[in-house]
């Protein structure tokens, strides 16, 4: 709410309304900053996000005080948003407030910035208006745009640096979030352990995706108990007990409640990568590593048969 009002007072525009957005994207700023950091699922987008917000309540301001005719305040607010979140937007405002403070040969770098760096959010229009005003003040300045592209090209090899480091940092906090193969992924159990999926290859691995306020699951539960005693005598079938909460604190008092065994792993991204929409899932992966059978929901009456020929066929390969 904070956001789009800061939004809408600056677009309606007048001085008495920039004065307003900069009280409401401060407290924006403000609430974002308060916040406890993002974890659990999804955290690198969650993340991602937080700074993209903080780095527009910073610009929101900074916008507002360019209204009211403070040039120094102006860009101060532009290179603090441009540094939490690099994009088109604040490179190309804080360009604009070194113009008008005079500082032109500065003002050069980031308008050739803002045209230069990768930005999924910037329309082809922003681009081509940035590369208007960027040759208009390179010409105004060197006569001609003979070495433009000199400039350019260093504004695009310094950006690609830059967005390529704050995607790794943002990547560290969660290493799945860029990986392709599921058996590349981490998962984290209930304990806090860290299992390598890839350590698995050369088992039949069975992962079975509940939840606690999944009713089905709880139906399903024994069967799976079932099929380990069937198979208890085979060291290369490992079943897997994937949840799949929000919140991860309600998981153990579940578990213990329902005298599950507590050998239970967090998802941590697997959903996605795996397309699981509904729970109960059960994806099996052959001893390569590669999926070789997926079941959406079950039947009870036939689900230990079902799978009993599943993995033994997979067992048998």
């Amino acid at each position: 709410m904070l956001d789009r009002v800061s939004s809408a007072l600056l677009t309606i525009g007048g001085k008495e309304n920039a004065q307003k957005a900069i009280g409401y994207a401060g407290r924006m700023h403000d609430v974002i900053e308060r916040a406890d950091p993002p974890t659990g699922k999804d955290i690198v987008q969650r993340q991602e996000e937080r700074e993209r917000a903080r780095g527009r309540a910073l610009l929101y301001q900074s916008r507002a005080h360019s209204a009211l005719g403070e040039p120094e305040e102006t860009a101060r607010l532009a290179s603090l948003a441009f540094t939490v979140y690099p994009n088109e937007e604040s490179a190309r405002h804080w360009g604009e407030a070194l113009v008008k403070l005079g500082q032109e040969n500065e003002a050069l770098m980031y308008l050739a910035t803002a045209f230069a760096i990768p930005d999924t959010h910037t329309t082809d229009s922003q681009r081509q208006d940035d590369r208007l005003r960027l040759g208009q003040l390179y010409a105004k300045l060197n006569g001609s745009e003979k070495g433009l592209g000199d400039l350019i090209l260093a504004a695009y090899d310094r950006t690609s640096t830059l967005v390529e480091t704050r995607k790794k940092k943002l990547l560290a906090l969660d290493p799945n979030s860029s990986l392709a193969n599921p058996m590349d992924f981490t998962v984290t159990g209930l304990d806090g352990k860290k299992l390598m999926l890839s350590s698995l290859k050369g088992n039949v691995v069975v992962l079975d995706f509940w939840a606690t306020w999944c009713a089905p699951c709880r139906v399903q539960h024994p069967l799976y108990e079932e099929l380990k005693k069937r198979f208890k005598d085979r060291k290369d079938l490992i079943f897997l007990s994937i949840d799949t909460d929000e919140d991860r604190g309600i998981v153990e008092p579940f578990l213990t409640e329902q005298k599950w065994d507590k050998r239970v792993y967090y998802e941590d991204g697997l959903s996605r990568l795996l397309q699981v929409t509904s729970i109960p899932t059960t994806v099996i992966f052959d001893k390569s590593g590669q999926v070789a059978s997926r079941m959406n929901g079950f039947v009870a009456e036939s689900f230990v048969d079902l799978m009993v020929g599943r993995l033994t066929e997979l067992l048998g390969k």
